[in-house]
């Protein structure tokens, strides 16, 4: 590996996991790209080509939704570029093939809409010895850290394959970020349900936090499949390595990178579990907080049952009640209505069922 000194994985990884902050992973705002981005190298960086320099002097052009131009300008380059339901087709085999000396390799990537939703969509990497060709569909925050980034992650930036291992690079790091906000956001979530001094009502509280971590879980399973396909596809990279012109070298990073995805899924599994823990814990106390209402309901329906009870036997039309002749008779109903109130409430306190 004389081209470039490989850090050990743990260590990066862990970088990725806990060195920076969820703040800015969740809610930057997507930057609106041009449909089409060309980038030569220089000095060890990436530079934006210039808008008189020919496309053929790209080492990495970026199609983001490209138009018909777009198509054009690339297919001149001896490139075909895949459409969107060329790109979200399921079979494996028309996910990753070669055709002509040329690697088409889609994966599925986390993203944001216009609104800043979160959302997964295809992209496509066009690997050639010469140069690399990116095509999606959807704003992916990779594409825009990458460019000021690429002399400082991965193998470097000077050859096709090179842009295409740092690009991956700089993808499962985001990923790692996506994973960590995950995270925090259900410890997060776990303080809130377990916490009996937080203010508010506690049915929407808990109504809120169930939302929430549904939300989380649809994020883990983007994430989880986005692993999955940048898996497959640096295994089929790897596999025809021998077909490839400029990747001397460059097999250490391979294996890095499939370490970090395998760490990572590990990381996805161990937060899926998470989140049905406390989808079961909010769902829990759901059920607590609903069964405390319902025996409020019912003691104090118990509380009325002495009253109405003496109520109902001085309400029946017999012509034989002495205590309805009485001068005390209407008191003393009142008082036997009011004492066993009070006494049923103070069974119900001595029992703690108030």
């Amino acid at each position: 590996m004389g081209l470039f000194r490989v850090k050990p994985w743990p260590a990066r990884l862990a970088n990725r996991l806990f060195g920076r902050r969820s703040a800015t992973v969740r809610t930057a705002p997507v930057t609106q790209a041009p449909s089409l981005r060309a980038f030569r190298p220089d000095g060890g960086h990436l530079l934006p080509l210039a808008p008189d320099a020919p496309l053929t002097d790209a080492l990495w052009i970026d199609l983001f939704r490209p138009t018909e131009a777009d198509t054009a300008a690339v297919a001149a380059l001896g490139i075909e570029v895949p459409t969107l339901e060329d790109m979200e087709e399921i079979e494996i085999s028309n996910r990753l093939y070669r055709q002509d000396g040329t690697d088409y390799l889609t994966v599925v990537l986390t993203g944001h809409s216009e609104t800043d939703t979160p959302l997964t969509g295809p992209m496509t990497l066009i690997l050639q010895p010469q140069r690399i060709v990116t095509v999606r569909h959807h704003a992916s925050r990779p594409f825009d850290t990458y460019p000021t980034r690429a002399d400082k992650v991965g193998p470097g930036c000077t050859t096709a394959n090179q842009v295409f291992l740092s690009l991956c690079e700089e993808i499962i790091g985001r990923l790692a970020d996506l994973l960590e906000s995950v995270g925090r956001s259900l410890e997060h979530l776990s303080r809130q349900i377990h916490d009996p001094t937080e203010r508010g009502s506690r049915q929407q509280r808990l109504e809120v936090a169930l939302r929430r971590v549904g939300r989380e879980g649809e994020m883990l399973g983007q994430v989880r499949l986005a692993l999955l396909t940048m898996g497959r596809a640096l295994g089929f990279y790897a596999q025809t390595a021998g077909a490839r012109i400029g990747d001397e070298g460059l097999a250490g990073a391979v294996a890095n990178l499939n370490r970090d995805i395998t760490a990572l899924e590990v990381h996805t599994d161990f937060l899926s579990a998470r989140v049905g823990l406390v989808s079961d814990a909010t769902l829990g106390m759901i059920n607590l907080t609903q069964n405390a209402t319902v025996r409020i309901v019912s003691v104090v329906a118990v509380l009325f049952s002495p009253p109405t009870l003496i109520a109902s036997i001085y309400g029946m039309n017999f012509a034989h009640m002495p205590e309805l002749a009485q001068g005390w008779g209407y008191p003393a109903a009142l008082g036997a209505m009011v004492a066993s109130s009070i006494g049923a409430w103070v069974y119900f306190r001595w029992k703690n069922w108030l």
